[in-house]
């Protein structure tokens, strides 16, 4: 009877575990900024939200004073393989979810982030895009499935590059996408990464597909944080942080 319950004990707590892993981890309290660090003049807590918010610059009110782009980094651990869901809000500017990225040298507006970018904007170009910050640069456009593959630098050519993004295919129409994307209000996002593929969606539309071939230089693991962008004065909102890995 005694080894009976014990087994059922274990069952059960296994059944919770592997219940709770599914379900995922929620990366923010909705209180405040625990587990989070950046410049805390433009990040706080608003209405149960993480909020970014720039001030308009005293010498010209349409730029903010931000020299840099800065973040908010998640200190309590390192993403490799996973799958994050989060709702956002953005009004003017850009902004987005780095992830398997890398902590720079801090600026004079708080922490400066290299690595794979889900970006996301005011505006009708970027978002869902999968930017490379401070490294490669854009590796998919909205809709595109593409392959980044290592290759050998021209050395007659200044500009030339170690690597190529081959476009293989398209996962949706850049504007009908975009066209689903709700300004100014809550949109939902979605990353997936696992091995070198990676996948983002926005409202549950797929925007790009990536294989990242390029062995020496896609990263494998690594920090999450949220961006401010230089530029215009502008206000970003997350939500409903969930991670899942």
């Amino acid at each position: 009877m005694k080894r009976a319950f014990l087994y059922s004990l274990v069952a059960a707590a296994l059944t919770l575990h592997s219940a709770s892993a599914e379900e995922g981890k929620a990366i923010f309290n909705g209180k405040d900024l625990t587990g989070w660090e950046g410049n805390k003049d433009l990040w706080s807590v608003k209405d149960g939200t993480i909020t970014g918010q720039t001030p308009a610059s005293e010498s010209d009110p349409k730029k903010s004073p931000l020299s840099h782009n800065t973040f908010l980094v998640y200190k309590d651990g390192k993403v490799g393989d996973f799958e994050l869901t989060f709702k956002y809000r953005i009004v003017a500017g850009n902004s987005g979810v780095q992830y398997r990225s890398k902590e720079l040298a801090p600026g004079a507006f708080g922490p400066v982030v290299s690595g794979y970018q889900a970006d996301f904007e005011a505006g009708t170009t970027y978002s869902g895009i999968l930017y490379e910050e401070k490294g490669r640069g854009i590796l998919a456009q909205r809709g595109q499935k593409t392959v980044i593959k290592s290759q050998a630098k021209n050395p007659a050519d200044a500009k030339s590059k170690d690597f190529a993004v081959e476009a293989t295919g398209t996962v949706g129409d850049s504007k009908e996408i975009q066209a689903s994307i709700k300004s100014e209000d809550w949109n939902e996002y979605k990353i997936v990464a696992k091995g070198n593929h990676l996948q983002h969606f926005i409202n549950g539309k797929q925007t790009v597909d990536v294989t990242d071939e390029d062995a020496a230089n896609a990263p494998k693991e690594g920090i999450l944080a949220l961006q401010i962008h230089a530029g215009p004065p502008m206000i970003v909102q997350f939500k409903d942080l969930i991670l899942k890995q």
